[in-house]
C-alpha cells in the first residue's frame, strides 16, 4: 500500500462528496485526516494508494463505495457516561421531573441521535435499571440513530472491546449488566431490550419518529454550516414534545441559532428546553 500525499483534486472531490451527502465541512488543510481516514477503506478494496481509491470512486460511481467513503470521513468518537454531567442531570433532575410529568400515560422516548456504536444510549438504560425502577413497568422505547450502517450494526449487537468497557464504564456496572464472551463484553438482554437502532442522516428526509422526551444530539452541530444547524435544530424541535429536554455539546449551543430554545444549567449540565 503506497502512502502519497493527496492531489488538491482528490481532497477537492472527497471535500464536495461529505459535504453533499451528509452536510459536515471538511477542512482541505486536513489532508493528514482524510489520508488516515481513507487508506483502509483503499486497502480493503484493492486499491494501491488513497489517491487510486479516490480516482477510482469518481471515474466510475459505485454507490456502496461512496457510502462508505462518507461514512469513514464522519467522526464516531463516543464512550460510556461520556462527560458524566448530563447523566448526572438525567439522574437528579430531569428524569425524576419525567416521571412526574409522564405519570399519566407512562411512556417516555429517548432519542441518542449520532449514536454511533451505542454506548450514549445504552448509558442512558442502565442508568435508567439502576435508578427507576418504576420505569420498568412503563413504555420506554431508547431510540439510537446514525448515518452509519457500519456503527449501526455494532451497535445492535451489543458487544464492546476491553478497551471500550473501560472507558467511562464503572466495573460494577460491567459486572452486573455485561457478559464475557471471549475478547469481548456482551450487553444483557434487559438493557438492550427498549433499544432500537435505526439508520437516519440528519441532513435528509427523516423517517418517521415518535415524540421525543429527551434528546441527545452532542458533538455534532460543530461540524455543520450555520445554516445546516438551523435546519436541524428546526427539525429536532418538531418532534420534541413538551417540556422535553435537549443535551448538545460543551461546545454547541443554540444561542444565535434558534430563538424558541432556553438555556438551561442543573448540576454543572447544560441542557436545552423549548420556551
Amino acid at each position: 500500500m503506497t502512502i502519497a500525499t493527496l492531489t488538491p483534486d482528490a481532497i477537492t472531490f472527497v471535500c464536495t462528496m461529505v459535504r453533499e451527502r451528509s452536510a459536515i465541512e471538511l477542512e482541505a488543510s486536513k489532508s493528514y485526516l482524510i489520508e488516515a481516514r481513507l487508506l483502509p477503506l483503499a486497502k480493503q478494496n484493492g486499491f494501491a494508494s488513497t489517491n487510486e481509491f479516490i480516482q477510482g470512486v469518481r471515474v466510475k460511481r459505485q454507490p456502496e463505495l461512496e457510502r462508505k467513503l462518507v461514512e469513514a470521513m464522519t467522526t464516531n468518537e463516543t464512550s460510556f457516561y461520556r462527560d458524566t454531567h448530563p447523566f448526572t442531570a438525567l439522574r437528579t433532575t430531569i428524569l425524576p421531573e419525567m416521571c412526574q410529568l409522564r405519570e399519566a400515560k407512562k411512556a417516555l422516548n429517548i432519542w441518542s441521535a449520532a449514536c454511533s456504536t451505542g454506548q450514549e444510549l445504552y448509558s442512558v438504560a442502565m442508568l435508567i435499571r439502576e435508578h427507576f425502577s418504576n420505569l420498568n413497568t412503563w413504555n420506554v422505547h431508547l431510540v439510537g440513530t446514525d448515518l452509519s450502517e457500519e456503527v449501526l450494526s455494532r451497535a445492535r449487537a451489543g458487544k464492546f472491546s476491553q478497551i471500550e468497557v473501560n472507558r467511562g464504564l464503572p466495573a460494577p456496572l460491567l459486572l452486573k449488566y455485561f457478559e464475557r464472551e471471549g475478547m469481548t463484553w456482551q450487553i444483557k438482554p434487559e438493557i438492550r431490550s427498549n433499544t432500537s437502532f435505526t439508520k437516519l442522516n440528519l441532513i435528509e428526509r427523516w423517517p418517521p419518529l415518535p415524540r421525543m422526551d429527551i434528546v441527545f444530539l452532542r458533538n455534532v452541530l460543530i461540524y455543520f454550516s450555520p445554516d445546516t444547524k438551523r435546519e436541524i435544530l428546526r427539525k429536532v424541535r418538531q418532534i420534541m414534545s413538551p417540556h422535553a429536554v435537549l443535551f448538545l455539546g460543551a461546545a454547541e449551543t443554540t444561542i444565535g441559532l434558534d430563538t424558541s430554545f432556553e438555556r438551561v444549567e442543573v448540576s454543572q449540565s447544560v441542557f436545552y428546553r423549548l420556551k
